[in-house]
């Protein structure tokens, strides 16, 4: 199957998903996507490959056939340098790690590895500051996971530990005006479904707020076409905002011919909150919707905006740790253990190697009759 035929075929289907829960996709959003799709700049590459996990999750157990037979796991699925960020716990901690489970599935823990390398590989080819060789950058994810493993799952509170992590996420808050005014720049007000709104209004820290509603223009990538609605209002005196986005099942589903599938997000959030991480008291699954708050010091860690003298090996470390929390929610570390003794060396970086240049190979079809 062509690329355009795997779009084609994913976005029939999503839409058939969305119908089934009374939404349409958002037309607009879709167009601007495949605009984003056909960008031809180095840096595009790694947009383009968070914009098309489907054609991923259709290609790795053929391209990646070793390992696709791996033991299993509640994955990530659609995992990528930009999946983590931090957030403020229920004590007001600083804490960070994987922070979009959309895409989550069951699926051989090697899935979740070689898509993190494979797109700190793209992520290498354009940044100025991130200048590492591709096998050192599979040792750095692997050394992690594998010290997950054996450590068991520890949360990443950035308080007392992580100086060098905290460092990272402090360096990458946003200002608040530049905040609030990219979230201008790319909204524009639409009215909500009741159902949403209802959903928007409740999540508000107190009733009777003014509230508007809006739709945001080409946020995120992957998740572009689906309906996403976000409630801006005003509380003492300052900004304040929350998104709810149409939650489909993983692509993953669509790609194994999956009947009637349903949406892991909510197990794997589940899963996780009870032994692996401080929970988001603002990621929330509501009615066939993903709620969260939006706001300036809730932000990513950019492997391309770092401050001076950070170690990007050490924040991939520390991602491949990250993920091991994940999967210790739903695996044995034994049988996964067991598992990664017997591959060859390097075994990471070819696969990641194959996946980046079957991603490389389908850009350049998409541009060849987009750009």
């Amino acid at each position: 199957m062509t690329f355009a035929a795997a779009t084609r075929g994913y976005e029939r289907w999503m839409k058939d998903r969305l119908a089934g829960n009374g939404l349409k996709p958002v037309r607009g959003d879709l167009r601007a996507k495949h605009r984003a799709m056909a960008k031809k700049k180095p840096k595009h590459a790694f947009g383009f490959l968070r914009a098309t996990y489907y054609r991923w999750a259709q290609l790795f157990p053929a391209l990646c056939k070793d390992e696709a037979a791996a033991p299993r796991v509640l994955a990530v699925g659609d995992l990528h340098l930009e999946n983590f960020g931090t957030w403020r716990d229920a004590e007001g901690r600083l804490c960070w790690g994987i922070n979009d489970f959309d895409e989550a599935w069951r699926l051989p823990y090697t899935h979740d590895l070689v898509r993190l390398t494979a797109s700190a590989l793209l992520a290498e080819r354009a940044s100025r500051n991130f200048d590492e060789a591709p096998a050192a950058i599979a040792r750095a994810i692997l050394a992690g996971y594998e010290n997950g493993l054996e450590t068991g799952p520890k949360p990443f509170v950035l308080e007392e530990e992580h100086p060098a992590l905290r460092a990272m996420a402090y360096h990458g808050e946003k200002d608040p005006a530049t905040f609030w005014a990219g979230i201008d720049a790319k909204s524009k007000p639409r009215p909500a479904e009741a159902g949403v709104r209802r959903l928007l209004l409740e999540s508000m820290p107190e009733r009777g707020l003014t509230v508007e509603f809006l739709h945001r223009d080409g946020a995120g990538l992957g998740s572009l076409g689906r309906p996403r609605h976000l409630a801006r209002a005003e509380w003492y005196g300052s900004r304040i905002a929350h998104e709810a986005k149409a939650l489909v099942p993983s692509a993953a589903a669509w790609a194994d011919g999956t009947r009637a599938p349903r949406s892991q997000a909510r197990a794997l959030l589940r899963a996780v909150s009870r032994a692996a991480r401080c929970p988001d008291p603002f990621l929330k699954i509501r009615g066939g919707w993903v709620l969260r708050r939006l706001a300036p010091r809730s932000s990513k860690i950019e492997i391309g905006d770092l401050p001076p003298k950070a170690k990007p090996l050490l924040l991939l470390r520390n991602m491949g740790k990250e993920l091991a929390n994940l999967h210790l929610a739903t695996a044995d570390p034994a049988a996964i253990g067991r598992d990664l003794a017997a591959r060859k060396r390097g075994w990471l970086d070819a696969a990641a190697r194959r996946m980046v240049a079957q991603t490389l190979a389908d850009w350049t079809e998409w541009r060849a009759r987009h750009g």
